[in-house]
């Protein structure tokens, strides 16, 4: 196991340093380049020159990189073109609110998606089957801007029930500690339901094939000829064995959630991640987009990783070498 991690991310290093190359090649070859965000058309020619020479961006593109390089390994990622401040301090600032809303939305798709894929499962072919299946396909096909869009049309504006925007009240003035994480919580709802809502799809029909998979194997029966309990069948051996497929999903789409954060936090407002990369990219905010992108690929290979460390806990029969 040791060997195969130590392989594992040695295979990582060697990805980031492709993607980086990748990141940074595309980044510059948008059109205007970085020039077209930090000149203003009234600036005079010493001025561009000096705003030149101090972002590097007079030097041939492949030490651009290789300077980028040098200081992204030691955890300097450089300054906003926007508005000068280090790319560092806007990200860890937008940090918290996004992992509040990640976390919150993994969870809420993890206990639906078993609870519904695991119904589906044992009862195949009912009405509770047709029904999850008929809504999974729903939530795979549903754009998440436009899931979102409804839950604020209808909760937020026709009922009046939750907020729509932001994490938090404008006016907190007189609240007190508890009343602020109630207006958190509240603020959350609607974000938390419309980012997990692709997550519990997706994983239910998942945990639905897996299961009926693992219901029909010879160690199944063997369990329940011996006379154990159904409940202790179900949970000790097919569970637990249906879950592995839904473990690699899982990793990935961890991984990967932070694209459907930036449609979420956008539509809702909400000050995170997403919104930030989101206005970077309207901004042409290279630094700040750099970074996130290095980010985000960081976190899907780590997640991959941490899928093959799950396997052999979920599994002792895998073995790595």
């Amino acid at each position: 196991m040791a060997r195969y991690l130590i392989r594992r991310i040695v295979q990582s290093v060697v990805m980031m340093f492709v993607m980086s190359i990748i990141f940074f090649a595309l980044i510059h070859l948008i059109p205007g380049g970085p020039t077209a965000v930090l000149f203003s058309p009234h600036l005079t020619k010493a001025a561009r020159d000096n705003l030149t020479h101090v972002y590097g961006l007079d030097q041939p593109v492949y030490m651009q990189y290789l300077i980028w390089l040098g200081k992204f390994v030691r955890g300097d990622f450089g300054n906003s073109f926007v508005n000068g401040l280090t790319v560092s301090s806007e990200i860890f600032g937008r940090l918290p609110a996004t992992l509040e809303l990640l976390l919150s939305a993994l969870a809420f798709a993890l206990v639906f998606a078993i609870l519904l894929g695991v119904t589906a499962a044992v009862r195949q072919y009912s009405l509770a089957d047709y029904t999850t299946t008929v809504l999974a396909y729903v939530g795979i096909s549903m754009p998440v801007f436009a899931f979102a869009i409804i839950l604020q049309e209808v909760f937020g504006v026709k009922l009046g029930w939750l907020p729509t925007f932001s994490n938090q009240s404008p006016i907190t003035d007189g609240f007190t500690p508890f009343d602020f994480f109630l207006d958190g919580l509240v603020h959350l709802i609607l974000p938390t339901i419309a980012l997990s809502l692709l997550f519990i799809a997706v994983w239910s029909r998942y945990l639905r094939s897996s299961m009926l998979d693992v219901v029909k194997q010879d160690y199944i029966r063997t369990a329940r000829a011996k006379g154990l309990s159904s409940r202790l069948v179900f949970f000790r051996h097919a569970l637990r064995n249906a879950l592995i497929p839904l473990t690699t999903q899982v990793a990935i789409d961890v991984g990967g959630v932070f694209s459907g954060a930036v449609i979420t936090e956008t539509v809702f407002a909400w000050p995170g991640l997403g919104r930030l990369f989101y206005d970077s990219l309207e901004a042409r905010d290279y630094p700040v987009l750099l970074a996130m992108l290095m980010i985000s690929t960081a976190s899907v290979i780590f997640f991959n990783l941490v899928a093959d460390v799950l396997y052999s806990v979920l599994d002792p029969r895998i073995r790595y070498s």
